[in-house]
């Protein structure tokens, strides 16, 4: 049994088990990748600006609050990885930023307090029975939920391609692979305490070096979550020598992003 970023306990999700703790250095080394235009529609959909307090879900290392950072609002970022918040907090040296280790779903914060809640490659994983109503309670009236999320996409770059078919090869089960440009799906539950008020998808190149490339494939569930570090070395030996193959040293990889804004009833 394992810990979820949702907060249940799981034996296994579309895949091997999976602790984001485990490649806590490499997700904060090379998952720091969103392009300014990705922070750029947060802001516009009225989240993260000055005088704002924000609560960031499933933080992770801290990526969204550290790069809003400058556009003035108060962040609060929450994981359930100990080792998750504790690189958030390494690298937001020198920032105002809050993190606490906390499921979703058994947040403690008095009502009434954040202006919007962010949740980014993250919300899938929820158990939105219970998360709906803390959302809800935890926004100010008319506080809004953003979900967000920025995949590559497989079938228009051949390097993802090629890429996530070796990950396949280790855990032939991750359920990662395949992606397309879609809508995101919201759930039933949250829809009882939110109306979807906007949606947007969009896509967009993200440079990377063969480096980078591998670190950010590596920081993935598939691998570096939930492979034996025997298996991870095995996968990155292999993985390196394929890029040296097929890619050049700078490349861009084609992904997408979404955005779905849901505003408290």
């Amino acid at each position: 049994m394992f810990l979820s970023a949702c907060g249940k306990e799981c034996v296994l999700c579309s895949g091997n088990a999976f602790d984001w703790g485990k490649t806590s250095q490499d997700y904060g080394k090379f998952r720091d990748i969103y392009p300014p235009l990705f922070y750029q529609k947060i802001v516009e959909r009225n989240c993260g600006t000055a005088g704002q307090e924000v609560l960031d879900i499933g933080t992770g290392t801290g990526v969204l609050p550290r790069n809003m950072y400058r556009f003035g609002a108060h962040w609060t970022g929450i994981d359930i990885a100990p080792n998750q918040i504790a690189e958030a907090k390494r690298l937001s040296a020198g920032m105002e930023i809050s993190y606490l280790v906390s499921p979703a779903e058994e947040l403690d914060f008095a009502g009434k307090q954040f202006d919007c809640i962010t949740a980014c490659q993250c919300y899938w994983y929820f158990d939105n029975q219970k998360a709906a109503p803390v959302f809800a309670r935890l926004l100010k009236p008319h506080g809004e939920l953003l979900l967000l999320c920025m995949e590559w996409l497989p079938y228009s770059d051949k390097i993802a391609e090629a890429s996530e078919k070796l990950v396949l090869q280790y855990n032939p089960k991750w359920s990662g692979a395949g992606e397309t440009k879609h809508p995101i799906s919201v759930a039933p539950e949250l829809l009882e305490y939110f109306d979807l008020t906007y949606h947007e998808e969009y896509e967009l190149d993200v440079s990377f070096t063969r480096t980078s490339w591998n670190g950010r494939m590596k920081a993935c569930r598939g691998i570096g979550a939930s492979l034996t570090p025997e298996e991870i070395a095995a996968w990155e030996k292999e993985h390196l020598q394929l890029l040296e193959r097929i890619a050049p040293e700078t490349f861009l990889v084609r992904h997408y992003a979404a955005i779905a804004e849901l505003r408290k009833k």
